[in-house]
């Protein structure tokens, strides 16, 4: 496939619109240079990115053609160093399609798709860069690189032969083929899902309040009249909304109806439903995978992970799942017999399970979710955060408050990051906090540049995006624990952007069952001493949080992991048999149903993610037969927050500081994961800091469990 084959824009106009296009524009001001997001317009977009494809295949082009012998300098290295005007459009293009999503964008990247498939095939099947990487690769020059350079020939020949690029003729083609499909099919999976969660809203009115805490009433009248429903409640089709919904409306009826909208996202019989895309997506990707000679889709996905084979994935999700089923039964128990006492004449079902639990857990720990928000208040949990950056990584955070960095919404808030010691520049994070109308739910990290040396030192730009819902004028935001850990682990994986120490992009890339354990170890310093004391004052009174409150919270840490580990796991395992699984002609609804059957799934709660808007795994590959890789570094995670609390210093030991950074951070995907882990460790991880962090029964210990919620 050539350049001239796919009908790229001329070399007269990509010139043009690099000199006209300020989505192609390099970077300027300060800081190294920042996007221009004031400047950026929808109405460039498609130009943008037509020529910045088109000028990265004359560079690839250029680099396959060199009439000099392959080296490590003129192919791998040259290659790190193409592409970069249309890195910058993919910066916007990003924030458009995540952050400030509209109609007009959506329909621009529905027509994007197929092209931006189309180039990154040009690419990969590029057989003349290809021979030249193989040759890189066979040389005798790879024995005198840096390990850091001999592992990057690697994941650069690698990622190209495991792309299609050792297919030839019919086979090449339909490749290309397959992956232009797929591209149209994940974006119309996200715009559907985005659709429904725009779409669907429930408005209730001040009669039906009973149970929601105040703060939650006065985000909803404000998300009502911000969509012209002055004097009703608005709850949105988002976690952070539907999630308190659930937790603390007394109107059982109102909680079915917001639970049944939230997970009946894509899956609605109407023109936005996920079902048919769900079918066609699984048939694709496992004919793309047998063009390479592999058995199943998740055999291809695993091969250069650290599980390395679906086997070994199921393995460790099905020696936690009894555990966790079995936690679920009792939980469901305690809940009925709440219920009966209280005078309900009723059958928990999956719209009760937050309810009832939040009372057990007040009835247990003396615990109200509510009481505890009084001191989750977002801006003292930010600062927090940058606390323990000091503390662990000797960062410093400073707000930019001069307009000098352009922002994508007013919402968007911008620090400097240096080093506390030196004083010396690092980058910059930016903070998109708050839900909003085109902007895609949940919780994610991203960036527009990172750390590399090659070229010169080059500044990390990242950013950590949520979806809480913001309170009314003057009050402070206030967030459930869940979600204030949450906040803890996105910003593990910016301070994953902002540690790196590696010399090329490719490198700053993961291996995605071990990029999710650095974020999730971070969620552990929430509750350790410094930030209780300092951070979690009372939003009224501004008292420290009590050390009663704190107890109850850690006694509460094993309390409702059946129903968290379930609904997780639940996703996970579909995930996994969604992708070694003939998918010939399957129906998605029923493959659901009839695989949490034969898991004995409990009829009480549902999977974290529907099929029809898991878009972890259908509206992109990054966690397609993937999901498991959250309990993959959940054990790694355990295992290494055990290695802090057994240290002298604790969570904040310098000598495990300085070893997390060297080993688990700073060195991105420049070392293999399983070696960088037993590098700080001393050894390779082990599942039963994990069994017992959640309360579940290790296997060989003496498990003595007469309460579910007691800590162990």
């Amino acid at each position: 496939m050539t350049q001239a084959s796919l009908s790229w824009m001329s070399a007269e106009d990509v010139e043009a619109q690099m000199e006209n296009n300020p989505l192609l524009a390099e970077w300027t001001g300060p800081y190294q240079g920042v996007p221009d997001f004031e400047a950026a317009s929808l109405d460039d977009l498609e130009a943008a990115l037509e020529a910045g494809m088109a000028a990265h295949l004359a560079e690839i082009e250029a680099i396959a053609n060199n009439s000099e012998p392959p080296t490590f300098e003129n192919t791998i290295v040259a290659m790190e160093r193409a592409g970069d005007p249309i890195g910058r459009v993919f910066s916007y293009y990003g924030i458009w399609s995540s952050n400030v999503s509209s109609p007009e964008f959506r329909a621009i990247q529905q027509r994007m798709a197929p092209r931006l498939s189309a180039y990154n095939s040009a690419i990969t099947q590029n057989a003349a860069l290809f021979a030249r990487i193989a040759a890189v690769r066979n040389s005798d020059e790879v024995a005198d690189l840096r390990p850091d350079q001999q592992r990057l020939v690697t994941l650069v020949y690698d990622g190209f032969a495991r792309n299609g690029a050792t297919l030839e003729g019919e086979a090449a083609e339909r490749y290309a083929a397959i992956n232009a499909r797929l591209a149209e099919l994940h974006t119309t999976f996200a715009n559907n899902v985005l659709h429904d969660e725009e779409s669907y809203v429930t408005y209730i009115t001040g009669d039906q309040l009973s149970g929601l805490p105040q703060s939650f009433v006065n985000a909803a009248a404000a998300a009502a009249a911000e969509r012209g429903r002055e004097g009703e409640y608005a709850i949105t089709n988002t976690r952070s909304s539907m999630d308190p919904f659930l937790t603390f409306s007394d109107e059982r009826a109102l909680r079915e109806e917001v639970w049944r909208t939230y997970y009946n996202r894509g899956d609605n019989g109407d023109e936005w439903d996920n079902n048919a895309i769900i079918a066609e997506i699984l048939q694709l990707r496992d004919e793309r995978v047998g063009l390479l000679g592999y058995d199943n889709y998740a055999q291809w996905r695993l091969e250069d992970r650290m599980a390395q084979t679906p086997e070994r994935a199921l393995e460790l999700m099905e020696a936690v799942w009894p555990a966790a089923v079995a936690r679920v039964e009792e939980e469901v128990a305690e809940m009925q017999e709440l219920a009966a006492s209280q005078g309900e004449d009723i059958t928990i079902q999956p719209w009760d399970y937050r309810y009832y639990m939040e009372q057990v857990r007040q009835a247990r720990y003396d615990l109200d979710s509510n009481e505890v928000k009084q001191y989750l208040q977002l801006d003292n949990l930010r600062d927090a955060m940058f606390y323990v950056s000091g503390e662990l990584f000797d960062f410093a955070f400073s707000e930019i408050t001069d307009g000098s960095v352009p922002v994508w919404h007013e919402d968007v808030r911008v620090w400097e990051v240096t080093d506390r010691e030196s004083g010396d520049h690092i980058g910059l994070w930016y903070l998109d906090p708050f839900a909003r109308t085109g902007k895609r739910s949940g919780a994610w990290a991203g960036g527009f540049r990172g750390h590399t040396t090659f070229d010169g030192p080059e500044n990390v730009l990242a950013t950590n995006n949520s979806n809480f819902v913001e309170g009314a004028p003057g009050e402070p935001v206030l967030i459930s624990f869940d979600d204030a850990r949450t906040f803890f682990h996105e910003m593990g994986h910016a301070l994953h952007y902002l540690s790196s120490n590696v010399a090329y992009p490719t490198l700053n890339g993961g291996v995605r069952d071990y990029t999710e354990f650095q974020s999730q170890l971070l969620e552990r310093w929430l509750l350790t001493d410094p930030v209780i004391e300092n951070y979690l004052v009372h939003a009224e009174t501004g008292e420290p949080i009590p050390d009663a409150l704190v107890e109850r919270i850690r006694a509460s840490s094993t309390f409702n992991q059946g129903f968290a580990t379930t609904e997780y796991l639940a996703s996970a395992l579909v995930d996994m048999y969604f992708h070694t699984t003939d998918p010939e002609g399957i129906d998605p609804d029923a493959f659901e149903r009839e695989t949490l059957e034969r898991l004995g799934m409990p009829d009480e709660l549902p999977m974290r993610h529907r099929s029809p808007h898991f878009g972890h795994i259908f509206s992109g590959e990054g966690y397609s037969a993937g999901y498991y890789g959250y309990m993959w570094a959940d054990v790694l995670t355990s295992d290494a927050a055990e290695a802090f609390a057994e240290s002298p210093g604790g969570f904040y030991d310098p000598e495990m500081a300085e070893r997390l950074v060297e080993y688990l951070f700073a060195p991105r995907n420049a070392i293999d994961p399983a070696i960088a882990y037993r590098e700080f460790r001393g050894r390779d991880a082990d599942i039963a800091p994990l069994m017992r962090d959640r309360g579940f029964p290790v296997p060989g210990e003496d498990n003595q469990h007469e309460d579910a919620g007691d800590s162990e």
